[in-house]
């Protein structure tokens, strides 16, 4: 395990052409990697983002199109690569997962998380969103070793359920990976907010690439891409636009808080009504 790393977090503009998307997405890896990028995390639906007809259109199986393309650009580069999101062919030809990959340096995929919460909003004039009419969710999580240390995975609105979080640091998770398309109507007030809290409660590194911008009528992203350190001091934030943000980490820095700040040792059980 490599205990001092350079971590890239790319946020994208995704829209509906998924040759287009993936090409953009692999660009940006390339530029991340040339300059010291040992862990790479792309945004939620960076394949294809904007209309719920048009992404579970795009759909396909895992291994697949995008996996091949994406893991032989991961062994040719060295890095640990976290494919954001995009939509994973379901039994249902209605519906699609909503599916993160962890691809590690050998080229392989080491895991694969599915959306487990899923994005039901209705604000008049700010966003509208349906996410359970199109989406299946996932029902299991992942924390997994890799040479960046270990790798708890979630996706954007899963950024609202601190339990799931609390399960992944129970399982030994040293940094959190969060791909997301985070609204413009919510991200203003709670993106970074959740996100420091996810990282201090925790004690975990926060990766956290974003969408940003108008992908279809009612679905406006935030952006504003975060890397966050085991205190909640956010070390890189993305400016509007595509691009990429860095961070050089170091794991030892969790240890050090955790022993500096035994709060996850100090947890005790949940009480219940007698």
């Amino acid at each position: 395990m490599i205990g001092k790393f350079r971590a890239a977090a790319v946020q994208l503009s995704s829209g509906e052409n998924v040759a287009e998307n993936v090409q953009k997405a692999c660009d940006f890896v390339e530029e991340a990697a040339a300059r010291g990028s040992q862990f790479i995390a792309l945004p939620e639906m960076f394949a294809c983002l904007g209309r719920s007809a048009t992404m579970v259109a795009s759909a396909e199986s895992i291994p697949g199109p995008t996996s091949d393309i994406l893991c032989r650009l991961a062994k040719r580069l060295s890095i640990t690569l976290v494919a954001g999101s995009y939509c994973e062919s379901s039994p249902d030809p209605t519906k699609c997962f909503n599916t993160s990959l962890l691809i590690g340096p050998e080229g392989t995929i080491v895991a694969k998380y599915r959306k487990r919460h899923l994005f039901d909003l209705e604000i008049p004039g700010q966003v509208s969103c349906r996410e359970s009419s199109w989406l299946v969710p996932g029902d299991t999580i992942c924390a997994t070793e890799t040479a960046c240390g270990k790798i708890g995975q979630a996706i954007c609105y899963d950024l609202r359920f601190s339990e799931l979080f609390r399960e992944l640091v129970d399982l030994g998770s040293q940094l959190f990976c969060i791909p997301a398309a985070f609204t413009l109507a919510t991200g203003r007030d709670h993106w970074e907010v959740l996100l420091r809290a996810r990282a201090i409660e925790n004690q975990c590194f926060v990766i956290a690439p974003n969408q940003y911008g108008q992908h279809a009528p009612g679905l406006t992203t935030y952006g504003r891409s975060m890397i966050i350190d085991p205190w909640g001091t956010v070390l890189a934030t993305a400016a509007d636009g595509e691009g990429v943000i860095y961070a050089d980490l170091d794991l030892a820095r969790v240890s050090a808080i955790r022993e500096r700040l035994p709060a996850l040792s100090h947890r005790r059980p949940i009480l219940r009504p007698r």
